[in-house]
This record gives structure tokens, sequence and C-alpha cells, in this order.
């Protein structure tokens, strides 16, 4: 079952501008660990292809737009974020793809635990073997 969904961040309305704050363990179920984010990707490249055994990561579009394929190896999903004030929450074990930038996208991510290269699962089908999934392919891009 999945159990990816969006997030509502809060958001302080001002005429000077907006304001968006995130406290991990409040907002996010999990303490952050860790903060990256993607930018300047070409127009028709992809990111992600990837799982994680153990992290949990909330995407958030701060700026620009883009689309997440995510899946547990039974059921997918297409996300598009395009509001700052929304995180989508990926749990570990399940597959995600970003694509569809928009010119100038920024993709913030919250992490759950620190990088480990050991703890990413690259190849879709050993994937499918962890979760015990059916899907015979990768999401499509």
């Amino acid at each position: 079952m999945a159990n990816w969904h969006l997030i509502d961040l809060p958001r302080i309305v001002d005429p000077r501008g907006n304001l968006t704050f995130i406290e991990g363990g409040h907002h996010v179920p999990f303490p952050i660990a860790r903060t990256y984010y993607l930018y300047d990707v070409p127009g028709g490249a992809s990111r992600g292809g990837h799982a994680h055994r153990v992290t949990d990561e909330l995407l958030i579009a701060v700026s620009g737009s883009f689309d997440v394929s995510v899946s547990d190896g039974t059921t997918k999903d297409v996300i598009s974020l395009r509001r700052s004030y929304y995180g989508l929450l990926v749990p570990a074990r399940s597959w995600r793809e970003l694509e569809n930038f928009s010119s100038g996208s920024v993709c913030l991510v919250l992490a759950s635990e620190k990088f480990d290269e050991k703890e990413y699962i690259r190849d879709y089908n050993e994937f499918l073997e962890i979760v015990g999934g059916s899907n015979t392919s990768a999401p499509e891009k």
C-alpha cells in the first residue's frame, strides 16, 4: 500500500512576501539529518531513479515545478510539485524519479538520515526483490 503523501506546510502570507517554515519532528515526521537541493537540471533530464533502504525524505519545489514518479513495487503515482508550501513525503523503500523540471526550478530535499551510499537501492529489479513487488519494469519516464 502506498504511503507517500503531500504535507501542507505552514504559510504566513504577507504583502511584503510570504514565508514558509519547516520544523523536523513537527511538520515532517522525522528529525532532519540532511538537507540538499537540486537545481540547474537540464531540460529533459531526470533525477532520482533509486530508493532508500531506511531514509525518509520530504521533497519540496521551492521554485518552479517538477513531477515525482513514485512506486512501492505494486502501486505507482505521479505527483506534480509546483507550490513551495507543499512537500511530498517519500518514505523509505519507495522508488522515485524526478522529471519534467521547469526552467529555474529548485527541489529541496529534507532527509531523515545522513548520506550513506550503501543505503541506496539503484537497481529497480533489486528494489522489487527487497519490497516483494510485482511490477516488471521501472516507473515510466
